[in-house]
């Protein structure tokens, strides 16, 4: 057991000049210290303005405020904690600098002349916003809530869809200055413990002041491969989805101050699913899928294959010659695609930090104005806006925004080694593609699972929308304590 540096003394005065030093109770307008007497004794209480409920604490004081002497003997910490305090989230500690972090994470400390232990009282709030329904994950039917930046909220939504005895929420903190609560939340009955000890293991190492970040940080904390597009966890902002993960056996990862958790470990096929699949009848959510599958695909296929056709008619049967391009233009192919990418990440940039009011009105400049003015002035070619926004709207209906921008530099990538080679270029990249996705795991989880390696029923629920009355198994990669649902 590590040796206590400083312990809780009983001479109040010098708890109370540490405690003044360690807070900065003099430097910060918001830490408050308040110097009480109940029951003859001198007492001392700490705490943050902002965090502190003002009606619980007042009624605490009114209940001490009533206490004769005699009340608080002879086991004066004893009474208080067991009789005294009207509260349910009491503990004590006898660490003046676990009192310190304890205090700056929003509980109050009361300290006591002649104990040696203070007591924590957990009577705190947030500021925070009520759960809505994510902007990037909306259905047309199903839940409109959706996790919020305070923790425990996010804890709460996930415990009233997942009502397992077995659910267990760890608690870390993570970050030498910043102290930040993180929660690794699985199934105990379900989750495969190697993985969840793993889990627990990489973010019990992770070395730095601070997550200004929140769970990104997190992210590349645990996963490493920093030069990797490809996300390896998944992020969600609903808690039904989150719960449906960890039935699965997944294990989720919920960090104070953000609105998103991270489920590991994840596939390739994990952000390509959708809750509103699972919100329609499966025949009509099967199609949905395709059709986004569809999309998906020609976001990073199309533009290089169609570029190849263009440049290189002769490859083109003579009854698709259409496809090609009819007025190339002033401008090389290759420099439109070039132009016109740049200025759709320029246009997805400039909606982002444009009030909403005024979103819609760049969208019809950028639509109207800018692309029909450079199609006149020879700028761009029909064609190329043609295909470009059909590959646009793929990226847009990719449900993980983080593979969307992943699959973009993909198709980047595809472009440029057409342009340099030509079909070779196209067929080695397409293969140097899927080599660079086979080679991904997500905490030893192959990533393309179950397409490599091939799994035929796990790859069939993958590729259509199963009826959930016919999925009766987990999926077979995380090796659950229970494999059956």
């Amino acid at each position: 057991m590590d040796t206590i540096k400083h312990p809780v003394q009983a001479d109040l005065k010098h708890n109370i000049a540490y405690l003044k030093e360690s807070l900065g109770v003099e430097k910060s307008f918001d830490v408050i210290q308040l110097d009480l007497e109940y029951a003859e004794k001198e007492m001392a209480m700490f705490l943050i303005d902002g965090f502190a409920k003002d009606d619980i604490l007042h009624l605490l004081m009114k209940f001490l405020a009533k206490l004769e002497p005699a009340a608080l003997e002879p086991d004066t910490l004893k009474k208080l904690v067991r009789t005294y305090i009207p509260y349910v989230e009491v503990e004590m500690t006898d660490d003046l600098d676990d009192v310190t972090e304890k205090v700056l994470s929003g509980p109050t400390a009361l300290l006591v002349e002649g104990l040696t232990s203070a007591i924590i009282i957990d009577a705190r709030e947030y500021p925070v916003r009520g759960p809505e329904e994510p902007d990037t994950e909306r259905v047309v039917r199903g839940s409109r809530d959706g996790f919020v930046e305070t923790l425990v909220f996010n804890a709460t939504l996930t415990r009233r869809r997942v009502r397992d005895r077995t659910l267990r929420m760890e608690y870390m903190q993570v970050g030498r200055r910043s102290k930040t609560d993180v929660v690794v939340c699985y199934i105990e009955d379900i989750a495969n413990q190697s993985m969840v000890t793993k889990i627990k293991d990489s973010i019990a190492k992770i070395d730095t002041d601070g997550l200004p970040m929140g769970e990104k940080t997190i992210e590349e904390f645990i996963m490493g491969k920093h030069w990797n597009p490809y996300p390896n966890v998944r992020y969600t902002e609903r808690p039904d989805t989150a719960a449906v993960h960890l039935y699965e056996g997944h294990v989720i990862i919920m960090v104070d101050g953000s609105p998103s958790v991270l489920i590991t470990p994840t596939t390739f096929w994990h952000h390509m699913q959708h809750a509103e699949e699972y919100r329609n009848k499966p025949l009509v959510g099967a199609y949905l899928r395709l059709v986004r599958y569809i999309l998906v695909w020609a976001s990073i296929f199309l533009l290089p294959i169609w570029y190849l056709l263009a440049a290189n008619p002769e490859l083109l049967p003579e009854q698709f010659s259409y496809i090609g391009i009819n007025d190339p233009g002033k401008i090389p192919l290759f420099l439109q695609f070039l132009i016109i990418e740049i200025g759709l990440d320029g246009l997805r940039m400039a909606a982002i930090h444009t009030p909403t009011a005024l979103a819609t009105a760049l969208g019809l400049v950028a639509a109207l104005m800018i692309g029909q003015v450079a199609v006149e002035v020879g700028l761009l070619t029909n064609e190329v806006i043609l295909y470009f926004s059909i590959a646009a709207i793929g990226t847009f209906a990719t449900p993980s925004y983080e593979m969307s921008l992943a699959n973009r530099l993909a198709r980047l990538f595809l472009l440029i080694a057409t342009a340099m080679f030509g079909l070779y270029g196209l067929v080695i990249g397409i293969v140097l593609f899927i080599l660079f996705l086979a080679r991904m795991n997500s905490f030893g989880i192959p990533y393309l699972w179950p397409f490599l390696p091939f799994n035929y029923r796990a790859f069939r629920d993958v590729l259509f929308r199963a009826p959930i009355p016919l999925k009766n198994r987990r999926p077979k990669v995380l090796h659950t304590k229970d494999p059956d649902r």
